[in-house]
């Protein structure tokens, strides 16, 4: 299965958007009820946040072929294919916690669950080998995704994930030692340079202030 039906998906997503106002309409509102830690733009609000969310879908598809090409190049196909199709598995056959969405709203949900999935898979990667299973970090967007997502929705999504990685390590289908001997640190920085997707540079600046965090959407 490759990332064609999801491209297709995302079109199809955005030409309903075009016409409807849909995502536009539901970010209206949820704008003013955004954790205090993310700060937004004095102007065009609803576009910056439109623009974010059409940027973090769109960024799956090319994060997976960028995933299927490094994972060929280094031979470790089997123990990403599991996670990778399960993150297409949510464009194609979405759960049924996403039923009633529609448009990018349920774009939304599908793409927060596969960059969670991965995020949840290199936090335990990292836990056991010390070294991410792939190069990608998308903490901060997940976060601000999440935030516009809103509770309690977002945490049924978490925990959907959770389950999964549950199910995966329980299997043996990523969480395989051999897989980890092989430090691929160095030819990553060669990686993230082909492939910009597998950097969290979504117009998200993540200011320290004293103790607090403010994440920024330009």
């Amino acid at each position: 299965m490759d990332t064609v039906n999801i491209r297709q998906a995302i079109a199809a997503a955005r030409a309903h958007e075009n016409t409807t106002s849909q995502l536009a309409l539901l970010l209206k509102v949820r704008a003013n009820s955004l954790h205090h830690s993310v700060q937004l733009p004095p102007q065009n609000i609803v576009p910056a946040l439109l623009n974010f969310i059409i940027h973090y879908i769109d960024q799956v598809p090319e994060f997976i072929d960028a995933v299927d090409t490094i994972a060929d190049e280094c031979d470790i196909t089997d123990y990403t294919e599991p996670v990778m199709s399960i993150a297409k598995e949510f464009f194609i056959q979405p759960p049924s916690l996403i039923e009633g969405h529609e448009g990018l709203n349920a774009l939304m949900d599908e793409s927060y669950l596969a960059h969670r999935l991965i995020e949840e898979v290199n936090d335990r990667f990292m836990s056991c080998y010390n070294t991410p299973l792939v190069p990608m970090d998308m903490t901060r967007s997940n976060l601000i995704i999440h935030h516009l997502i809103g509770e309690p929705f977002a945490n049924q999504l978490d925990q959907a994930v959770h389950l999964i990685t549950d199910n995966l390590q329980s299997r043996d289908l990523v969480f395989v030692p051999d897989a980890c001997k092989e430090d691929r640190s160095h030819r990553w920085a060669n990686d993230l340079q082909r492939w910009p997707c597998l950097v969290d540079n979504l117009s998200i600046n993540l200011l320290l202030n004293g103790q607090s965090a403010r994440i920024i959407i330009h």
